[in-house]
C-alpha cells in the first residue's frame, strides 16, 4: 500500500515510519526536514512540507491509500501556535487527503483533549478541534490518543535527576499515567491503520502515579529522593509572564500544568515494556 506519513521525522513519526518500512510499504515520509533513521535507507520518498503552507502539500497524497499524521507543536515557538500546527496543519493535509480520494486517515491526538477544562489549553484543545474535522471529513478514520511516552517523562525529568531534587505538582502527587513505549506504540499505529471511524485511548501495561515515577526516576539515576511540592496556580502564573509569553512557552506551560494534575490512564493498554526498565537504562550514565 502507499502510506503518506506526515511528521515522519519526530520522535513518534521516526518510529512509525520504520515500521511501515520494515513492512515493505510504499512510503512518502513528509516533514520539513529530513533526517536519517536507521534501517528507512532508500525504503521510501521524502517530501518537504509546511503543514503551514498548503501549497507545499500540494500532490502530497496522490494516489495514497492511508495518510497517517503525527503533525503538532511539542516544544516553544515564537512563529506558531498549537492552533496553526495541530489544527490548521492537519486541515491543509485533511484537504489534500480528500481531494486525492484517499482511503483511510490515522490521526495522532492526544489523551483527555475532550475534558471539560480542555479548551483552556491550546495544546489539548487544537487536538480536540482536528478531531472533530476529521470525523466530519467523510474520510474512514483511526484517532490515537496516546497518554505519553516512555522518553517525554524521562526527557523531562531528566534536568530534575541531575540536580538531585524533583519538583511536582503539591497535591496531585498521586495522579496516575500509564505511559507507552513508542515503538510498540508505532507498531499498534501500523497494525490497526485500516479500521474504521475508531478512537483507541492508548498507553502502556504498568500505571503509576506522578510520585511514583519521580521516586523511580532518583533511584535509578543514584540520586536522593527529594521532592520539592510547587502550587498548582504557580503554573498558571508563570504561563502569563510576559518573558514567558515572548518566548513562546505559554502553551508548553499550560499543558504540563494539565498533564501534572489529571489522571492520563488509556483502557486500550498495549506493549510489553516495562517504563521502570527503560528508565533504569536512560538514567545508567548517572550510576556512573
Amino acid at each position: 500500500m502507499k502510506i503518506v506519513l506526515a511528521g515522519a521525522f519526530g520522535n513518534l513519526g521516526a518510529e512509525i515510519l520504520k515500521v511501515l518500512c520494515a513492512a515493505g510499504h510504499d512510503v512518502v515520509a513528509a516533514d520539513l526536514k529530513e533526517r536519517p533513521i536507521e534501517g528507512t535507507e532508500g525504503k521510501y520518498t521524502f517530501k518537504a512540507i509546511d503543514a503551514t503552507a498548503p501549497a507545499t502539500l500540494s500532490g502530497l497524497c496522490d494516489g495514497a491509500d492511508v495518510v497517517i499524521t503525527t503533525m503538532g507543536l511539542t516544544s516553544a515557538s515564537t512563529k506558531f501556535t498549537a492552533y496553526d500546527i495541530d489544527l490548521q496543519g492537519n486541515v491543509n493535509l485533511l484537504n489534500e487527503a480528500k481531494k486525492a480520494g484517499v482511503k483511510k486517515f490515522t490521526y495522532i491526538s492526544v489523551i483527555s483533549c475532550d475534558e471539560p477544562g480542555a479548551e483552556k489549553v491550546p495544546m489539548l484543545h487544537a487536538k480536540y478541534q482536528f478531531e472533530e474535522e476529521l470525523k466530519k471529513s467523510g474520510i474512514p478514520y483511526v484517532i490515537h490518543r496516546p497518554t505519553g511516552y516512555f522518553y517525554d517523562i524521562a526527557k523531562v525529568f531528566r534536568p530534575y535527576v541531575e540536580k538531585g531534587e524533583m519538583q511536582l505538582l503539591k497535591g496531585y502527587g498521586d495522579v496516575k499515567a500509564n505511559v507507552v513505549d513508542c515503538p510498540e506504540f508505532a507498531q499498534f499505529i501500523v497494525d490497526h491503520m485500516l479500521d474504521e471511524n475508531v478512537t483507541y485511548n492508548v498507553g502502556g501495561k504498568e500505571t503509576w502515579s506522578y510520585l511514583e515515577m519521580a521516586k523511580m526516576c532518583m533511584a535509578a539515576g543514584d540520586k536522593p529522593c527529594i521532592i520539592k511540592w510547587s502550587p498548582y496556580w504557580m503554573f498558571g502564573l508563570l504561563a502569563n509572564m510576559p518573558f514567558i509569553k515572548k518566548a513562546g512557552k505559554h502553551d508548553i506551560i499550560l499543558f504540563s500544568q494539565w498533564t501534572l494534575s489529571h489522571n492520563l490512564v488509556g483502557d486500550t493498554a498495549i506493549g510489553e515494556h516495562s517504563f521502570k526498565e527503560y528508565i533504569t537504562d536512560y538514567f545508567a550514565d548517572l550510576r556512573k
